[in-house]
């Protein structure tokens, strides 16, 4: 039976889901964020603007989705004695868009930038105490429960930039996504492509799936190296661009991360994982054990299909597509219970 894991029905939407404007420390206001992703071909943008969660729907139209969001950080104290001061970083999409109640907030403390200035704007509960935030996995598992329980979409993001290591990442558990690449940290010279990490994790135990995203500040010149946009996304495969039904995808993992190449097509079928892609330099098929399956370009052609043998005992398998410059397309991880269970 052929099971598609990037749904056969529905369009390809293209998706920054990690983004800053003026409302906290980002340079661009959202209608000059919406405007600038528009202009290059994106229909959807995540605001996720820190410590203060402002929706945005006054920016959505037929060709627009403009998610809502926010992004808080757990941070080592400054007096803490150590060189590296670590800090963890997570992103909160609602499933709902009249979800617009912000969970766990404090209204004088951590709020980066500009959020100070919107406080006044952020609906929360006013009988909880403010949340006091710890750099922790007590702490930062609270707030991912939380945010789990309160009907957001909720991923980890860039491990390298926040100086965090396999003892730190590896206690975090049930976040929706991680960041397998974030391309704001990556201008910034961090080596922020962390392929690694999303196995670490997958080979932990965790369920998760992987994203592309900017984390865009756009406080420097956009000819420059610097500029921070339209370097990593997130290909959203839904029936309509409406926010509902790309919430529901991103519950459903019915997306891949990239950096430039196209995945088309992705299924399993007869034990079997296949593959179309744009013109590569190779793909890879990375699975939950000591395996790994490769096709290569032949004589100066790119290669644009592959299928690769899952057998059950492989626990997960994953597709790499990295074109000739060195970019990369990330397919979630599916697990081979499901796999089999479904086939």
């Amino acid at each position: 039976m052929k099971k598609y894991l990037l749904p056969k029905e529905g369009f390809f939407y293209k998706a920054n889901l990690h983004c800053h404007t003026t409302v906290s420390d980002g340079a661009l206001t959202p209608e000059e964020v919406k405007e600038a992703y528009a202009a290059k071909g994106y229909s959807i943008v995540a605001y996720t603007d820190h410590d203060v969660f402002i929706p945005h729907p006054e920016l959505t139209d037929e060709n627009f989705l403009a998610l809502n969001g926010f992004e808080i950080e757990a941070n080592e104290p400054k007096n803490c004695g150590k060189i590296l001061r670590k800090c963890c970083h997570l992103c909160y999409i609602p499933l709902k868009k009249d979800n617009i109640t912000m969970p766990f907030f404090h209204r004088e403390k951590y709020l980066f930038g500009n959020a100070k200035n919107y406080v006044d704007q952020v609906k929360y509960d006013e009988s909880h105490t403010d949340y006091e935030r710890s750099f922790s996995p007590e702490c930062i598992n609270d707030m991912i429960r939380m945010g789990r329980e309160n009907g957001f979409f909720v991923t980890y993001n860039h491990p390298t930039w926040s100086q965090e290591d396999y003892s730190d990442y590896m206690a975090y558990k049930n976040v929706n996504a991680m960041e397998i690449c974030n391309y704001s940290s990556y201008s910034l010279g961090y080596p922020e492509y962390n392929e690694r990490v999303y196995d670490d994790m997958l080979r932990g135990g965790e369920r998760l799936y992987c994203i592309g995203a900017d984390d865009n500040h756009n406080r420097h010149p956009e000819a420059s190296g610097l500029w921070d946009s339209f370097g990593a996304f997130t290909m959203i495969k839904a029936e309509k661009l409406e926010y509902e039904a790309v919430t529901e995808a991103l519950v459903k993992g019915h997306f891949y991360a990239s950096q430039g190449p196209k995945i088309h097509e992705l299924w399993f079928e007869d034990g079997m994982l296949h593959v179309t892609c744009s013109g590569a330099a190779r793909i890879t098929m990375t699975a939950g054990r000591r395996k790994a399956y490769v096709a290569y370009s032949h004589m100066g052609e790119p290669v644009e299909a592959a299928s690769f043998p899952v057998a059950p005992e492989d626990n997960y398998v994953r597709i790499t597509v990295t074109d000739a410059l060195g970019y990369h397309a990330n397919t979630n991880a599916y697990f081979t219970d499901e796999l089999f269970e479904e086939a």
